[in-house]
């Protein structure tokens, strides 16, 4: 047997690949406080919601609800997708993906390559004003209500989105001898923040949980408008999902696109990593409080994805002035407190 942070030499399935990602320190304070990040770009599709989509699919497989040959069918904004397509791919299911035009096409090419069958809801499908996720949502519900042999995997009620992320707070806990003092992520489904803060307070007393989500998100209140940051918060007029814990959660804080973005772009240009826009929303957040942290405090930020499926959106300087959401000036005081924090 492995442990939690050795990969076996040789493996026979993509989803053997899954977890064990590393830590990096992003940051140190001249009093020894750290910021580290959980890389979970670094699990195959390059997102984190690979843990949960397996989960999902081995909690239905020993229910009954999915058997040999059956069909699978989730909304999705795409790196909960490019999980399922692995699964079922490897499985031999079938699986559709409901998916609007706010998905990132890498995101979307990745999930055709792998078998998926892509349904698009567009803005002439709702009603109103009605938004694309509670199309989306009502489009797979219908898909798959009376079928036979056929699940929809409702990614923000299922229980097993949270469980598939209990081993991310085993590994942290595991890497750094269960010395933790605040973990930090973003809050979508509340799976990925939530399910691994429940396993990581079972053995780190003491342990601050921070939520971030986009600024026009509803799960830390209002007000409500359009955002950028895909894969993340809860729009207005959508249902924010049961996996949201707010007695797990200490603090919740919200970050704007411009913001995000422009930490997401200087880290790429500090240090050579690239991260998604929501992770830039959280390590944003985590720089402004890594300062006033105790000394030799850890800072643990969960960064959901990598940047590499936004190099057409958040790393494009003309698709960024499309949208009035590139500024240099905050751009540029996110890499003098990157230039700062890791001097030391």
């Amino acid at each position: 047997m492995t442990d939690a942070l050795t990969r076996p030499p040789v493996v026979t399935r993509v989803t053997d690949l899954i977890g064990r990602t590393p830590l990096f320190e992003l940051a140190r304070t001249d009093n020894g406080a750290r910021l580290l990040l959980k890389l979970e770009m670094f699990n195959p599709t390059g997102s984190a919601k690979i843990r949960m989509a397996r989960q999902m699919i081995d909690d239905a497989e020993h229910r009954g609800d999915l058997r040999d040959g059956g069909h699978i069918i989730e909304s999705t904004s795409g790196n909960t997708g490019l999980g399922l397509a692995v699964i079922a791919a490897e499985r031999g299911y079938r699986f559709t993906a409901v998916v609007d035009n706010h998905a990132a096409a890498d995101k979307l090419r990745g999930m055709k390559a792998m078998g998926t069958e892509l349904v698009h809801v567009d803005a002439a499908d709702a009603d109103g004003d009605e938004l694309h996720t509670a199309a989306r949502e009502e489009l797979a519900e219908s898909m798959a209500r009376g079928k036979d042999n056929t699940y929809f995997t409702e990614q923000h009620n299922n229980p097993s989105n949270a469980v598939g992320y209990h081993e991310v707070g085993r590994e942290i806990a595991q890497a750094l001898d269960h010395r933790v003092d605040v973990l930090i992520g973003a809050v979508g489904t509340g799976g990925g923040l939530c399910g691994t803060a429940r396993e990581l307070k079972r053995t780190v007393p003491g342990l601050t949980v921070i939520g971030v989500e986009p600024k026009g998100s509803i799960a830390f209140g209002p007000p409500a408008h359009d955002y950028y940051q895909s894969g993340t918060g809860t729009p207005e007029g959508a249902t924010i999902g049961l996996l949201v814990d707010y007695d797990l959660i200490d603090e919740g804080a919200k970050v704007g696109d411009i913001e995000a973005f422009a930490t997401a772009r200087a880290v790429a240009r500090h240090c050579g990593l690239l991260i998604g826009g929501s992770a830039g929303g959280v390590v944003h957040e985590a720089l402004a409080r890594l300062p006033h942290l105790a000394p030799d405090s850890v800072m643990v930020a969960f960064i959901n994805d990598g940047g590499e499926k936004y190099l057409d959106t958040v790393f494009d300087d003309d698709w960024m002035t499309a949208r009035a959401l590139l500024d240099p000036a905050v751009e540029a005081e996110a890499e003098e407190a990157l230039t700062k924090l890791r001097r030391n």
